[in-house]
């Protein structure tokens, strides 16, 4: 399938390299080497995904990463330094869908770069009308929290709450699991499967974080992700 695939990176040699990846796999790449470039494209393309770098000369990647959010749930993948531990929590934070660390190799970033459209290209179609014949599937809890699989709708105490196709993961997990914990590294391999699991990272920390900002959750009793201590998280039954 032909992707459309952003990429911005001030750096023309990088900027130019993931191009020539991206133009191997057949996909359209748009390539901003400025800010101002990158929401240009933003605005007038239909994109499938984007790679956005965390330090740009004129507007950084975060502010790209809360624009892009504002309107679509195309993945965005940020490119931080590599002991940039704060850029990945606030990347994330602002609905980035995974993030890779300069330096980096190609084949890698490749690998990550799949694995989010195949994501997304899944997340698509089930917004697609489904044939009448098609059973949707629904979760509901008692503390209000619905969760229609088929047509990736979430509802949190009768507001609707629009998530990224990884947040929605994340939750749909804990909510086939209803009144059990589940632990970190399996909630990061049903986001990434293929990915190696650092008990150390906190990916899930930050996701389950704006998951509850996202539902309006408070953070020191939450009402529909519980911290279980030591072990995960947990929705209720």
């Amino acid at each position: 399938m032909n992707y459309k695939v952003l990429v911005v990176d001030d750096e023309s040699e990088i900027a130019d390299l993931i191009e020539m990846y991206l133009q191997n796999e057949n996909y359209t790449v748009y390539k901003a080497y400025t800010a101002q470039s990158a929401l240009e494209y933003i605005d007038s393309e239909e994109l499938d995904l984007a790679i956005l770098d965390v330090m740009l000369p004129d507007i950084d990647g975060f502010q790209i990463c809360k624009k892009i959010r504002e309107k679509y749930t195309y993945p965005v993948i940020m490119l931080t330094a590599k002991d940039g531990e704060v850029d990945t929590i606030t990347g994330l934070t602002l609905g980035a869908d995974d993030y890779v660390t300069k330096p980096f190799k190609p084949l890698a970033l490749m690998a990550r770069v799949k694995a989010q459209l195949r994501r997304y290209k899944k997340y698509n179609s089930l917004l697609e009308p489904m044939d009448s014949e098609v059973k949707e599937t629904i979760i509901t809890t008692s503390n209000g929290l619905v969760l229609n699989i088929s047509a990736h709708v979430c509802i949190a105490d009768g507001t609707s709450v629009s998530l990224t196709p990884t947040e929605f993961k994340i939750l749909q997990t804990l909510c086939e699991k209803k009144g059990l914990a589940v632990t970190s590294e399996e909630l990061f391999k049903s986001v990434w499967p293929d990915e190696y699991y650092d008990k150390n990272s906190n990916t899930i920390t930050v996701h389950i974080r704006h998951l509850r900002e996202k539902m309006g959750d408070a953070i020191e009793e939450p009402r529909y992700i519980k911290t279980i201590w030591g072990v995960g998280y947990k929705v209720e039954n």
